[in-house]
């Protein structure tokens, strides 16, 4: 059966921490908590940013909407583009594509962003299937967005072949509720700690790396 990978975005493919951390800067300071310190602020890379902005400041779900709508006005407009692709992403995608490997993206992330994102740096065409957030914030669990790559892909039951590539717990624990194994990435956002207290299937420190066990699958 042929192979199928699921990619993280944030951290994993891309390199997005500054415009994510200068918009959240930016909502913080509109909701009178301002937060000078951006290493901090690592925290809001890859999760869903409602949760985040409850959980780090304190927020009512009512605030952390509102706040939420404060970091798309200069993520929109700016921080979007303030990423830049891994070196070594664009050449692995091409090897495994002309491997005959299934490729997708799961992102937590709203979908719009990460096909916009995809598309700016010329490596969407690289996927079969492009998977994130509702805008709505209604899909955002990593488990969720990983179940709705699968039904788009039609995959069969058979998850043996299929792997999640991500930077984060959250990558884990979604691939895990998929019953699908998750090969973690320390060079993103994600803290070794958490990253082995979740026992990825495998952990890998360079694209280099990641790339000889996805071929090696």
């Amino acid at each position: 059966m042929e192979k199928c990978i699921l990619f993280d975005l944030d951290g994993t493919l891309t390199e997005s921490g500054e415009g994510i951390i200068k918009s959240v800067q930016y909502a913080l300071e509109k909701m009178g908590k301002p937060e000078t310190d951006t290493a901090k602020l690592r925290v809001f890379i890859g999760p869903p940013l409602i949760e985040q902005f409850m959980e780090y400041s304190g927020m009512s779900r009512n605030e952390a909407e509102k706040a939420l709508l404060y970091y798309r006005e200069r993520y929109e407009a700016i921080g979007i583009f303030e990423n830049r692709p891994y070196p070594g992403i664009e050449d692995m995608l091409k090897i495994l594509k002309e491997k005959g490997y299934i490729l997708s993206v799961a992102s937590s992330k709203p979908e719009f962003y990460v096909i916009k994102i995809l598309e700016h740096f010329h490596i969407r065409n690289y996927f079969d299937e492009v998977v994130g957030a509702t805008m709505d914030e209604k899909r955002t669990d990593k488990a969720a967005v990983i179940a709705e790559a699968w039904n788009r892909l039609k995959l069969s039951q058979n998850r043996k072949s299929v792997f999640m590539v991500g930077d984060k717990e959250h990558d884990i624990i979604g691939a895990r509720k998929n019953r699908v194994p998750c090969i973690a990435v320390s060079y993103g956002y994600g803290t070794m700690q958490e990253l082995l207290q979740e026992k990825p299937f495998r952990m890998v420190h360079s694209v280099h790396e990641l790339q000889e066990v996805l071929l090696s699958l």
